[in-house]
């Protein structure tokens, strides 16, 4: 029997363009495995060489093989947090970029380097495909990691936020589109990590999955910041939610999130006060390693 869990906040922080719905879901994950000590090789041959020369920490495979889910890292003494953002962009909405609207988000980047905050972009083939030059300039800077966000940011499962659906049978090849999409656009330091659009899963998309070697990484701090209008209330949604070992999801969708850059360069220096330290996720997972 397949099992579909599913944690709703009443502020929903996944945007699903598609459709002009946000969604958001914080699937609870089955019990943590231990991590392997090295990423599938499958996994590996779909990143760029320079990441295949420092492969990053994955987790064991999840009950009967299945892809392994990463919600948050270990609660340590030390604080530390990882923001990622979600550049989202569906396999139908050239139109709307053609006319105008920005999937992007150059400001939020720019304050992230002029901060210093290290972070993770999961990222969809289609918005690569859109802005393959940002995608690129991104890959490139030490300072963030890429991550698969599928290629078309369409659902695996039913009745995900009004999503259109991927059949089980095009799952996979919808995740191996996107890292196809990071390869030529040359964006460097992509992860083995995905995440689910709407961060919907259920048994049957982590089997069709496995055979990439992703581990799927959901969050457990939901900022808010899809659609929201209120910079201050979607940074203090990040702050009361943080605990050591946090993984935080925003967006990377000027369009969809116009606040996040506001809200980033509030969090960042009180989170800083508090004694955190910006983490990408790598570190993260390598924390539940062993």
């Amino acid at each position: 029997m397949i099992r579909h869990v599913r944690r709703v906040t009443a502020a929903c922080a996944l945007g699903a363009l598609a459709l002009g719905l946000a969604g958001c879901g914080d699937p609870a994950a089955d019990s943590s495995p231990k991590a392997t000590p090295k990423a599938s090789a499958e996994a590996s041959a779909k990143v760029s060489p320079k990441a295949r020369a420092t492969p990053k920490p994955t987790l064991a495979p999840g009950p009967g093989g299945t892809t392994p889910v990463f919600e948050r890292g270990a609660a340590t003494k030390e604080r530390t947090v990882a923001l990622t953002f979600d550049a989202d962009m569906t396999a139908d909405q050239g139109a709307r970029a053609r006319s105008g609207e920005h999937f992007d988000n150059p400001q939020l980047i720019d304050t992230l380097r002029k901060l210093k905050v290290p972070a993770t972009v999961f990222m969809t083939g289609r918005w690569a495909e859109e802005y393959p030059a940002q995608a690129k300039d991104i890959g490139r800077d030490r300072l963030f990691e890429v991550a698969n966000h599928s290629y078309s940011h369409y659902a695996f499962t039913g009745d995900c936020y009004g999503l259109p659906r991927v059949p089980a049978r095009g799952m996979r090849a919808d995740v191996d589109r996107a890292f196809g999409a990071f390869r030529k656009a040359g964006v460097e330091r992509v992860v083995p990590y995905f995440r689910f659009p709407g961060g919907c899963y259920d048994r049957e998309a982590l089997r069709a999955l496995t055979p990439t070697g992703v581990t799927a990484v959901q969050w457990d701090v939901v900022s808010g910041d899809a659609f929201a209008t209120d910079a201050d209330a979607v940074a203090q949604q990040v702050l009361d939610g943080v605990r050591p070992g946090s993984v935080v999801v925003m967006h990377c969708t000027r369009s969809a999130a116009p606040t996040t850059e506001r809200a980033v360069r509030s969090v960042v220096p009180k989170l800083r006060a508090k004694g955190y330290r910006f983490v990408r996720v790598s570190e993260l997972v390598g924390t539940a390693r062993g």
